[in-house]
């Protein structure tokens, strides 16, 4: 998605056939598992769906032409991967400009294969960028807990 570009409910004109739109949403949302780099976009094009406008129609549009121009950004799993476990997580605080919540996210790593991954708008309103990282760091380390437990 474009840098800085804030998507809102009220800006644009709605769509005439708003069906194709939340049909497209819903390929990509389906494509996600096999390409976590675009996650965040997807989100973020997901949470318009009941009254989707111009904008987002255009930003839906950039990332079909980002999976033309990048077939090979799928997964790849390696048969020689080691065995080292590692997390890396991210946060954006007040993100949503609506709710004014922060979205989280994270990827889980066995090896040099992601194995789980999530992008998620936050339960709660942070008052701080510290506060959305604490959060950030505790979904990462409870999702951490539960692949080493069944390990």
């Amino acid at each position: 998605m474009e840098q800085h570009l804030k998507l809102n409910d009220t800006d644009g004109t709605l769509l005439v056939d708003p069906v194709s739109y939340r049909r497209l949403v819903g390929l990509l949302i389906y494509l996600t598992i096999s390409r976590p780099d675009i996650t965040y976009t997807v989100n973020i094009l997901s949470q318009f769906m009941h009254a989707p406008r111009e904008p987002r129609q255009q930003a839906t549009f950039w990332l079909l032409r980002h999976l033309k121009t990048t077939p090979g950004y799928g997964l790849f799993f390696s048969s020689a991967c080691g065995f080292q476990l590692s997390a890396y997580y991210d946060s954006d605080w007040a993100s949503c400009p609506m709710t004014r919540r922060s979205t989280t996210g994270f990827v889980v790593k066995l090896g040099d294969s992601p194995i789980s991954w999530r992008i998620e708008k936050q339960s709660i309103v942070s008052r701080s960028s510290v506060k959305a990282g604490y959060h950030a760091v505790a979904n990462t380390s409870y999702e951490l807990n539960g692949h080493v437990s069944s390990l």
